[in-house]
């Protein structure tokens, strides 16, 4: 059963009642690209490793970190508990245990090296500036926060909400980036800059969808329940955009950055402005996620 499925119980916590989803959310949808499912793990891996041999005669000064990190893990599951205990021990919780405990939430997940893979991939493949897989992997705390929020989830659905919730604040802490741990993402994920990304506990988020810096999927009010966002596959949202109230986002959508968005988006749309409006309809095999562009079409302005 997939991590994401709203009708898991927690121990000693009831279950959200699931909203329907449309096959856009279900985590077996075809990708926007094959080559995000179709890179192996074991080939990211094998060029993590080859450019981490590389970056240790670049930057001696880094050359610790980098072996302990990467070169001294026998898999990318381990590397990242490795990088992530690294980064979110503190005196709380000491590193040795944060490693523990997020290897005992990938190794639990059979998907989780699967998700870790395709949202590597998709930086490399929609930000400009990453070169290489190491980039992201050492630095990003768009990437940091998302492999986390992972852990949290896991914890969160095996009934250690404390644990789960202090993963959360940890990420928010280091990475100034607030992911429920109930809240549902699917892989592919691409959330870039982080800063000020706020995402609330019944969110749910397709496969393939890009998310730029201080983008708010929150609640509207003080409703209860299910209260927040359902993103659907390839969808681009924008700097500042807030997605606000048990909404949905349809499949390959763009939301402007600032909009503020109260109702539903149809699908293959441009939806800019306070309140946002449709503002220019989409060819139905455009992918704003992937393609990063955040332009209105027709009628841009100036």
């Amino acid at each position: 059963m997939s991590p994401y499925a709203y009708d898991r119980p927690s121990r000693g916590r009831p279950a959200l009642p699931a909203p329907a989803l449309t096959p856009a959310l279900a985590p077996t949808q075809p990708p926007l690209r094959a080559t995000s499912r179709g890179t192996a793990e074991a080939e990211v891996w094998a060029e993590l490793r080859a450019e981490a041999e590389a970056a240790l005669i670049e930057e001696p000064l880094y050359a610790g970190i980098i072996q302990a990190t990467i070169l001294d893990q026998r898999s990318l599951a381990q590397a990242f508990a490795y990088r992530l205990a690294h980064r979110l021990g503190d005196g709380d919780l000491a590193r040795l245990s944060m490693r523990d405990l997020c290897l005992a939430a990938f190794e639990a997940d059979p998907q989780a090296g699967a998700h870790a893979v395709r949202d590597l991939v998709a930086i490399r493949e929609r930000d400009p500036t990453c070169r290489r897989y190491l980039d992201p992997f050492l630095f990003y705390k768009g990437l940091a926060a998302l492999e986390a929020y992972r852990v949290g989830h896991w914890l969160w659905h095996q009934g250690r909400a404390t644990l789960a919730l202090h993963v959360q604040s940890r990420i928010s802490e280091v990475f100034g980036c607030d992911i429920h741990p109930a809240a549902r993402i699917g892989s592919g994920v691409f959330i870039d800059h982080a800063t000020g990304v706020v995402i609330g506990e019944t969110t749910a988020i397709a496969d393939d969808v890009s998310i730029l810096q201080s983008v708010t999927l929150g609640g509207n009010g003080k409703e209860s329940g299910d209260r927040h966002p359902k993103i659907e596959r390839g969808v681009l949202l924008s700097v500042g955009a807030k997605v606000l109230g048990n909404i949905r986002v349809g499949a390959g959508a763009k939301v402007a950055a600032a909009a503020v968005v109260l109702q539903d988006v149809p699908p293959h749309t441009t939806v800019a402005g306070v309140p946002a409006r449709v503002v220019s309809r989409l060819p139905a095999d455009e992918e704003p996620a992937l393609t990063m562009n955040q332009s209105f079409g027709d009628g841009d302005g100036i």
